[in-house]
């Protein structure tokens, strides 16, 4: 069934669903359509051949069923499930045209999502010591952001802003456009007036003085610190002194998260997430009944 993700992003959902069956069937599946008789039914089965955890089996179904809603689908796993090579994840009956005109679909998507899932959950366990989150980026494939921040938060992370729409942050290009950081942050007073929903505000600081002059902004909900050393993290965080959130990024990696997420920073966000996750392999096999 559809969890929280899919219903506050469902017309999100649906389109990339749209734009990716379109992508691969176009104006028809030939291989199918070549030599499989078009009222035939039979099943498939999802083999999983890798470890790790799995994600996508709400979207799988939602793709089946939207290519044609007479499959049947039934499940074994659910997102986030610890899985191993030999374990089966779902069944799917009905037309078998239907069948392989989405198999591609799916199997991409749930590989790709299983990757980041598992790469999630495995920092995260991290640093479960302390109170940092994990925050994913916009550091995303194209056309596939929906699917990946889904994959991010089914392995136990938070997910950041998802476009340019639903938070501001200003950053160093920002500031240095406008001139500085007051100048920049006494624009962005004056633009939120104008807003008819309140929208977050986040600041990247460079150093201790642009801190000083975020500080003084009431509306700034948290503050930056992008490509600091963990000593210099640390001192951020102590200056800010719970004033604001705090959020750490950049040269951040495994081998020093946990070291990061001892300085007592709120967040710490990872483009790595997305881009540096290893696809779990898995595959839809014939299931020959009759």
């Amino acid at each position: 069934m559809p969890d929280n993700f899919y219903n506050n992003y469902k017309n999100e959902i649906e389109s990339f669903i749209d734009q990716a069956l379109a992508e691969d069937v176009g104006v028809g599946d030939h291989s199918s359509l070549s030599c499989i008789d078009s009222s035939k039914k039979n099943s498939a089965q999802l083999i999983i051949k890798d470890k790790g955890h799995i994600a996508g089996i709400n979207l799988a179904e939602l793709i089946f069923k939207r290519y044609d809603s007479n499959l049947d689908f039934s499940s074994f796993l659910v997102d986030g499930d610890y899985v191993k090579e030999g374990d089966i994840g779902f069944t799917v009956r009905g037309r078998i045209q239907s069948i392989l005109s989405t198999e591609r679909v799916v199997l991409n998507s749930m590989q790709r999502m299983s990757g980041i899932a598992s790469l999630t959950f495995n920092l995260n366990k991290m640093i479960q010591h302390t109170s940092c989150k994990l925050l994913d980026t916009r550091k995303t494939t194209p056309n596939f952001r929906y699917p990946e921040k889904w994959a991010v938060q089914i392995g136990g992370g938070t997910n950041h802003r998802m476009g340019l729409f639903d938070a501001i942050i200003i950053k160093d290009n920002h500031v240095d456009f406008c001139g500085s950081m007051t100048k920049a942050l006494k624009k962005t007073s004056l633009y939120i007036r104008g807003l008819k929903n309140p929208i977050n505000v986040i600041v990247e600081c460079r150093n201790q003085d642009e801190i000083k002059e975020a500080l003084n902004f009431s509306f700034v909900n948290r503050i930056l610190l992008d490509n600091h050393t963990p000593y210099e993290l640390s001192k951020a965080v102590d200056l800010i002194a719970n004033k604001k959130l705090t959020e750490a990024s950049g040269m951040i990696t495994s081998k020093n998260l946990i070291e990061f997420a001892e300085t007592g920073v709120d967040f710490i966000s990872m483009g790595s997430l997305s881009y540096d996750a290893k696809n779990i392999d898995m595959s839809l096999k014939a299931m020959i009944y009759g």
